[in-house]
């Protein structure tokens, strides 16, 4: 009878193990304390947190819901205690000055480092910090660094150059680059070029130096063994154990280990963790870390007067008069790099797709350019010149609407004493985003036509119904503090580039194919380009 006992407790273990976790689900659903049991929805998003974390693992979290709001109307619930609102007139709510709402727990699974602008949750917190970091992205203060935008795009027109005049010799390029001449094109994929060209401007103005991938067409990045050997050993003239990772694919690695770690509840994360891909998306994590932790610590070891974002953040002060600590400045910079850098690369490259796709709007495009920036040796553009540009901010814009960079619903949580959403009222606690991605094709705002890539819609539409549901960089309190200079380098970058060549796609029938993490970014697009005469 003895022997029997062992099989009897783990049969009784695994038979109420099933049957808690279903209780711990269908308990809340049943008791309702959020009142959103009505709003419509996939059936296992009403019980668990699991499916969006399904569905943000697979990378297309902002289509799939977008479909649900298709199927289901306005309001959609995507988890236990999440709804989705699909309206242009819920981001004025949600998202306003003083309405108390606060970032939801999605983005404790963000924090690297420690908390910066980005992912602190705390209202204080955040207005301290923002407070130091958002008049170094004034319009005024981003015009100082003109100059390194300009220095490495003309870095990456040259490298351009140097492979188009090899196409046309008939020279044989590497199969990285994946190009010949055989048509009068030089063919590559647009997306690693514009991913170096990010990241050694950022590089630049984030930490005081590039990180040279432009002039080695490589992705890479150099970064301590041990991240305490930065912080220890720089200003001691001790060499530092360095090795080279590849800065880009690790960032992506990161965005979608936090997106799909974000969704889930805290108590699941420390299970899930234990997953192989978990683990790797954790090292990631500490690996981009390691990249702003040695590039700051060598600046800081290194006097200098050159101005850039490192050195305007180290000189800024709190409410009190209080500077960053290191640490601080630190996690702040890591922000900079992977704000500054993703997203400049990810919107280049949808740019440049839509416009080789497009070929009337790249001849009207280059014809604005012409007219308005002549025909100098001058290869950059400069910012006097692209104020002048509406249809390149029209193409630029058109582009950010189909394919917003951050398109996903950003949860925010509803404060004390409820909030009413377009006649609903959804009581504390509760969590609800509006998805950029779905109200970028609203038809009562963009026209039936909402998937077609049409700047011309831009001059037609109702401005103040567009400039109502145009949410690139979201809005209220927590809009990106860097959205001046992002906007300011997509002008400079994509009037030279345009300037400069003409662009046609290797496969005009196949859409652009991307994979979402936290951010939405183009999985590759191979164009042939041709130098324009000018």
């Amino acid at each position: 009878m003895s022997s029997l006992l062992p099989s009897l407790h783990l049969s009784t273990f695994l038979a109420l193990v099933p049957t808690a976790l279903i209780i711990a689900h269908v308990v809340p659903y049943f008791y309702d304390t959020h009142g959103i049991r009505l709003y419509p929805g996939p059936f296992f998003a009403k019980f668990t947190d699991a499916w969006l974390g399904i569905v943000s693992k697979n990378g297309h979290r902002s289509e799939v819901v977008h479909a649900m709001h298709q199927k289901y109307g306005p309001f959609v619930r995507i988890a236990p205690n999440h709804v989705s609102i699909a309206e242009p007139d819920a981001l004025g709510i949600i998202y306003a000055h003083g309405n108390g709402a606060l970032k939801s727990r999605f983005y404790d699974a963000f924090v690297s480092i420690r908390r910066g602008v980005f992912n602190t949750r705390d209202r204080n917190e955040h207005a301290r910090k923002r407070k130091i970091v958002s008049h170094i992205f004034s319009q005024k203060s981003v015009v100082e660094f003109e100059p390194q935008i300009r220095l490495y795009v003309n870095l990456l027109i040259k490298q351009w150059d140097r492979l188009f005049a090899a196409a046309l010799k008939g020279e044989s390029g590497t199969e990285g680059e994946g190009w010949n001449g055989a048509d009068g094109r030089l063919w590559l994929d647009c997306l690693p070029w514009v991913n170096y060209l990010a990241f050694d401007i950022v590089g630049d103005l984030a930490f005081g130096e590039p990180f040279g991938m432009i002039e080695a067409a490589k992705d890479m990045a150099v970064v301590p063994k041990k991240q305490e050997d930065a912080m220890q050993l720089y200003g001691t003239g001790a060499k530092i154990p360095a090795v080279e990772i590849p800065a880009v694919k690790i960032l992506n690695g990161r965005g979608e280990y936090s997106m799909s770690m974000g969704v889930l509840p805290g108590w699941w994360r420390p299970i899930v963790r234990q997953f192989p891909w978990y683990k790797r998306g954790q090292a990631d994590v500490k690996t981009l870390a390691g990249i702003a932790i040695m590039a700051v610590s060598k600046r800081l070891a290194t006097p200098t007067d050159r101005v850039d974002l490192l050195s305007k953040l180290k000189d800024s002060r709190d409410g009190d008069g209080n500077p960053m600590s290191r640490e601080e400045l630190t996690a702040e910079a890591l922000t900079l790099l992977i704000a500054g850098s993703d997203t400049t690369s990810n919107s280049t490259c949808a740019i440049i797709y839509h416009l080789a796709h497009n070929p009337h709007v790249q001849a009207r495009l280059h014809k604005e350019l012409d007219e308005q920036l002549g025909t100098e040796d001058e290869t950059i553009a400069t910012i006097e010149q692209v104020k002048r540009l509406p249809y390149l901010d029209a193409c630029i814009n058109e582009a950010l609407r189909i394919h917003s960079t951050s398109s996903l619903g950003l949860p925010r949580v509803v404060p004390e004493g409820g909030l009413t959403v377009l006649g609903q009222f959804f009581p504390e606690g509760t969590v609800l985003s509006v998805p950029s991605y779905s109200i970028h094709r609203d038809t009562t705002i963009w026209g039936e036509d909402v998937e077609a890539y049409r700047p011309e819609r831009w001059f037609e539409r109702d401005q103040a119904g567009i400039q109502k549901t145009f949410n690139p960089f979201s809005m209220g309190p927590r809009a990106c503090v860097g959205r001046n200079l992002a906007f300011l380098e997509l002008q400079i970058i994509c009037a030279s580039l345009l300037r400069r060549y003409e662009y046609v796609l290797e496969n005009p029938d196949h859409p652009l194919q991307t994979r979402e993490g936290f951010l939405r970014k183009p999985l590759g697009c191979r164009v042939g380009i041709k130098r324009r005469d000018i």
